[in-house]
């Protein structure tokens, strides 16, 4: 008879299909009294928390007189499915006030609740946790031990727990690798070539780790690399990957190759499409963007906030100003989607852009939703290439109410100051961020030769062919002189002599490492080059005028877009 009835209950606990149906599981073996052994209370308890009703699971749980770790477990994880985080750590610490040691299941939970709140302060003390039990070589919990510490950005002590792991498997590889894209993508896949040497094969959720990666580094020769590791071993292209290596080529400064993946692929859904669009706008291509995204319409695919954010963007960087507020003002009429912050960004971008300072301001002014950093950038990013100094002030102020310990804000004031020749304010600013101990962002200059990716910095002279590349800029600069350019000494924001200004304009990393191209990519080759700040106006002139003087094809990546240089015209038209 109790075998009967026991199957009877866990069959049903299997059929259950909702809450209701657990509930009157619930009622039939309180019933038959099967709730006073815990092997069937804890099934009960983790068919509630299977369907995330943890009211339930609680109200059984606090009533239970015998718990073994599974049932803490259960509540532990529980909680932190259903993002209950303060409920979760409190169940945690209830766990240890009881004396019961932590498993390989109930920590794992706690370190990932810790991940995603970036709750560093408790993920160190459950580290300390984990060592007092003598778990930390436990591969489920220390594998979450290096996700949480680098999520938290402290990718080194995440890579020396990853280094002492006993054995790794496939998920911890894809999460170190992840780690490293999210701050170093060059070591990401790094330790991708390293993950095959060791003889593990990557699946579908790696391959999309190392996408991303590439995409974040912009090396074409990589994303090739990986393309055909994807075509060798047949990963399918689905969504996911598919659309990862959309974007992958799209920052890699190939959109034709972003455009080949989307043809490609016989499943696409929202994300896709975005990511196309998007690819588009990065390239300066505004009218293909909305080529796309009416064809998207056509095939039936509802835009949301992702579509019109890339939609808003391309056409803010292609000067499509009408037609941007022509789908800003169609987001919530037609297809029912609400403008958020970002989309008011793009919006106010486009207008300033275009000189429509006016109507920008009041476009903010009319928000209902909160104002954030980005949008106040942009105000004074328009502001900056129009001169209104009034405006960018007051702008400023509201940025740096928000954010007061990002060195960028300070540096993009000082700038427009120094362009207005107001060098007593750029030294208050300067001042200012001595007295905070911040710095400015470093500017560096990135390019590809023979499968090689240097880095560049103003000055830089730390290339074993320094000497020559020197000689090749300035030779070149005398051609481009003969040529008609003249250094525009207004992107120099320090108060010094003409010469001085000139001296320090020739070196910017975006010329040295356009000249080291010309030395050491063969002709016919784009140069290919990604800068980490915005590329500033004279080497803007300066790019375009060696794609004319040189014959030479100049793919540039910047902080915002791509330039495409081709015989003495950008793709931007000059508008970026």
């Amino acid at each position: 008879m109790y075998s009967v009835v026991a199957e009877s209950c866990i069959d049903m606990l299997y059929r259950c299909r909702n809450v209701v149906h657990i509930k009157q599981v619930h009622a039939h073996m309180i019933a038959n009294g099967k709730l006073q052994d815990l092997v069937f209370a804890n099934k009960l308890l983790y068919t509630y928390v299977q369907h995330k009703a943890m009211d339930d699971a609680y109200y059984l749980f606090d009533g239970m007189t015998m718990r073994d770790p599974t049932t803490w477990s259960l509540m532990v994880g529980g909680f932190a499915k259903i993002g209950d985080y303060g409920n979760c750590y409190a169940t945690f610490r209830e766990v240890l006030r009881c004396g019961v040691s932590p498993d390989n299941y109930t920590l794992p939970f706690v370190i990932r609740t810790c991940r995603d709140r970036k709750d560093l302060r408790t993920g160190q003390a459950i580290h300390g946790a984990v060592l007092k039990y003598g778990l930390q070589m436990d591969h489920f919990v220390c594998a979450s031990l290096v996700d949480m510490y680098a999520k938290c950005m402290l990718i080194e002590d995440a890579q020396r727990l990853f280094d002492g792991m006993p054995s790794k498997d496939l998920v911890t590889w894809t999460v170190m690798i992840g780690a490293y894209a999210d701050c170093n993508a060059y070591e990401s896949l790094v330790l991708f070539d390293r993950m095959r040497e060791e003889g593990l094969v990557p699946d579908k959720v790696a391959m999309v780790t190392v996408v991303n990666a590439c995409a974040k580094l912009g090396a074409m020769h990589r994303a090739r690399s990986v393309n055909e590791y994807i075509v060798r071993n047949s990963f399918p292209l689905d969504v996911f990957l598919g659309t990862a290596m959309i974007d992958m080529y799209a920052k890699c400064g190939s959109v034709e190759c972003a455009r080949e993946v989307f043809d490609r692929m016989k499943e696409k859904n929202v994300i896709s499409w975005s990511a196309m669009i998007a690819a588009y706008g990065y390239h300066g291509k505004g009218k293909e963007a909305i080529d796309l995204f009416n064809m998207m319409l056509s095939c039936s695919i509802f835009p949301n906030r992702v579509t019109f954010v890339s939609l808003l963007y391309a056409c803010s960087h292609s000067g499509l100003i009408e037609e941007g507020l022509r789908f800003f003002n169609s987001m919530w009429e037609e297809h029912a989607v609400r403008p958020d912050v970002k989309h008011y960004t793009c919006m106010v971008d486009l207008l300033g852009r275009a000189g429509r300072l006016d109507e920008a301001v009041k476009l903010i002014e009319a928000m209902a939703v909160e104002k954030d950093e980005r949008l106040w950038s942009a105000l004074i990013g328009a502001c900056r290439i129009h001169g209104n100094m009034e405006l960018a002030e007051e702008a400023a102020n509201s940025l740096l109410e928000l954010q007061p310990q990002n060195p960028g804000h300070y540096v993009l004031l000082s700038n427009i100051y120094a362009k207005a020749g107001k060098w007593e304010k750029v030294a208050k600013f300067r001042d200012m961020m001595t007295r905070r101990k911040l710095k400015k962002v470093p500017g560096w200059t990135w390019i590809e030769v023979d499968n090689e990716t240097y880095q560049f910095s103003v000055g830089d002279r730390s290339h074993p062919r320094s000497k020559e590349i020197y000689e090749m800029l300035m030779s070149l600069i005398k051609k481009l002189e003969v040529a008609g350019y003249v250094p525009d000494t207004d992107f120099v924001l320090h108060d010094v002599e003409e010469e001085v200004k000139q001296e320090m304009l020739y070196t910017h990393s975006e010329k040295l490492a356009i000249a080291f191209g010309l030395i050491a990519i063969p002709e016919g080759d784009p140069i290919r080059i990604s800068k980490n700040l915005r590329v500033c106006g004279d080497c803007h002139t300066f790019s375009k005028m060696v794609s004319a003087v040189m014959r030479r094809s100049i793919i540039v990546r910047d902080a915002n877009r791509f330039h495409h240089f081709n015989e003495g015209t950008c793709s931007c038209g000059d508008y970026w």
